[in-house]
């Protein structure tokens, strides 16, 4: 019959496809309606997953590999391996903490597979206070161009600092810190005790704070530099209006 068809859109391969109509439609259903409907071969769902997770999932990665483009290629990795795999989730953990786990599986492979990075044994002082490295919340104030590429040229330099500390600690720092997951949910996700996530974030905050105090030394000893174009500039002017005066004799 001719309205057949009309009752079944997922029969015609077409209407499968995300639209911008289609994705604005569904963006408050949960991640678990979304997976039923990914099992059902829907893109649209799995578009919306996507876009509800890439931030997050992205800078796990990045905290893992240190680079951009291995990090996006391991993410779409991670996304095929839960497209292919929707029906053995089992709702034992949420859906985030399942992706973000598949996406760490799919980093640490690809740098064995490509790198070799030291994984450092956690330090057995696993004190740490819950300190947030992240810059304090914007004021209403206009932010000005010198502002914001200052606040620019910071994030880049922890950013690098980041990425020089061992993977392990790096990685619970961006959960933690970036990511603001709580310690049993950083565990679960690296399948670590959480003691052990509390000390690793410890010592990264420790290294990534003695790095940055090493950077604020270097920095102040040119702040204010008095080069010796000043001081040739400044020499040169005194000079020049010392000879229309006669010094003061006593």
């Amino acid at each position: 019959m001719a309205g057949t068809g009309a009752h079944h859109p997922a029969s015609n391969p077409q209407t499968a496809m995300p639209t911008r109509a289609s994705l604005s439609a569904s963006p408050d259903q949960s991640d678990e309606a979304l997976l039923s409907r990914i099992g059902q071969i829907d893109h649209v769902a799995f578009e919306t997953l996507m876009r509800r997770h890439n931030a997050r999932l992205f800078r796990v990665a990045r905290a893992i590999l240190k680079d951009d483009t291995d990090a996006e290629d391991v993410l779409q990795e991670a996304y095929l391996d839960a497209y292919r795999s929707v029906e053995t989730f089992r709702g034992q953990a949420s859906v985030s903490t399942w992706l973000t786990k598949l996406v760490i599986n799919r980093a640490l492979m690809h740098l064995r597979k490509h790198r070799r990075d030291r994984v450092v044994v956690p330090f057995d002082d696993g004190r740490g206070t819950r300190e947030s490295m992240e810059p304090h919340m914007a004021d209403d104030r206009i932010e000005s161009p010198s502002d914001t590429t200052l606040r620019a040229e910071v994030r880049r330099l922890i950013e690098r600092r980041l990425d020089d500390l061992p993977v392990a600690f790096r990685t619970v720092f961006v959960l933690r810190e970036v990511e603001d997951l709580t310690v049993d949910e950083t565990a679960s996700c690296l399948g670590i005790p959480p003691a052990t996530v509390r000390t690793r974030l410890f010592r990264a905050r420790a290294l990534l704070r003695s790095a940055l105090a090493q950077d604020l030394d270097r920095a102040t000893t040119d702040i204010f530099r008095f080069d010796g174009a000043r001081c040739d500039r400044i020499v040169a002017r005194v000079l020049e209006r010392s000879q229309s005066t006669s010094p003061t004799r006593p």
